[in-house]
């Protein structure tokens, strides 16, 4: 059930306005796009030969995916212990998933509700007209994989709290999952505030549908391994590899479940722009921490998951490595 936590804290303030988009020296070059050739491979949902096309062109218990200020990488919240629920996976669970043979999602029926960012009952309505959506889809998408589904346990906060992952908020951190309790955590005025108080109601839903899709991924298994994985690494830039195509995997899963909800949402090119302009704003600024990838990666694997609308097309673990910067 959702956890409705009424009273104050919330995440430190921040200047209020538009955030300004300045993306590092290591982003600055011309937009990657996917050619015909790459679209045309990625949807028969082959993996080596979407990587082929490619080259023309949380974690489970460590630090918690997150979806922080448009201007800043996120700080990380506190391990918690893992479990034996996701252990087991081979190194094949990231690029062979039975995920990826589900084929495209189904058209989703799913009108956004009003919103008004300034209402915190408001936004809170629509979290969870959003998050039934996502559960619905979700739900639909697993069915037949031989996989179990379970919707994720909804903490939609208010006030300073703590989770298996740690406590929150943290500097920075408006959303994040938590695999220990499949808890998806999202400060109901905090996200307005690390929005730059954005009015688009289809940047709030990325942000929701890419923590929904760190959901999807522990349930199909990817989190445990990719958490094992990560943490055999001594390097840590190693590690930070392997976060961003996790991150990257998120993006282009939530934008997948937008480009499935665009006719009724409506999702027209406005916003799409507003929701593509958002993941660029949610990437890397900083060459020291690089957790979600380049702005012009983020916003790549988010238009390539609406467009191509089936989870083949994320196998993000198969990708070069110039896409997943």
């Amino acid at each position: 059930m959702a956890e409705r936590r009424i009273g104050g804290g919330g995440a430190p303030g921040r200047p209020r306005g538009r955030a300004r988009y300045a993306p590092p020296a290591y982003a600055r070059r011309p937009r990657q796009r996917l050619g015909v050739g790459v679209s045309v491979v990625l949807v028969t949902g082959l993996a080596a030969l979407g990587l082929s096309a490619f080259l023309g062109f949380s974690a489970l218990f460590a630090p918690p995916a997150h979806s922080g200020a448009v201007a800043a990488a996120p700080e990380a919240v506190p391990a918690a212990a893992p479990t034996d629920a996701d252990a087991g996976a081979g190194p094949e669970v990231l690029t062979d998933n039975p995920l990826y043979a589900t084929g495209a999602m189904a058209e989703v029926t799913c009108e956004a509700p009003r919103l008004d960012p300034d209402d915190k009952a408001s936004m809170e309505h629509f979290l969870h007209e959003m998050t039934d959506c996502l559960d619905a889809a979700w739900a639909e998408q697993f069915s037949g994989t031989g996989m179990e589904f379970e919707e994720p346990e909804r903490v939609y906060w208010y006030a300073a709290g703590r989770s298996p992952c740690g406590t929150y908020p943290t500097p920075g951190t408006a959303a994040f999952y938590c695999r220990a309790n499949k808890g998806l955590y999202l400060g109901v005025e905090d996200i307005v505030r690390n929005s730059a108080e954005s009015r688009h109601p289809e940047a709030y839903t990325f942000l929701l549908s890419h923590e929904y899709a760190h959901h999807v991924q522990g349930e199909a298994g990817i989190l445990g391994y990719f958490h094992g994985a990560r943490g055999s690494e001594a390097d840590s830039g190693d590690r930070d590899r392997m976060t961003r195509r996790s991150e990257l995997q998120a993006n282009c899963l939530g934008g997948l479940f937008l480009g499935a909800a665009r006719s009724s949402f409506p999702i027209g090119a406005a916003e799409e722009e507003h929701i593509l302009v958002d993941a660029e704003l949610r990437g890397d600024f900083s060459a020291d921490d690089r957790t979600h990838g380049s702005p012009d990666n983020g916003r790549l694997w988010t238009a390539h998951g609406m467009d191509r609308g089936d989870p083949a097309a994320c196998d993000t673990w198969s990708a070069p490595q110039g896409v997943v910067e």
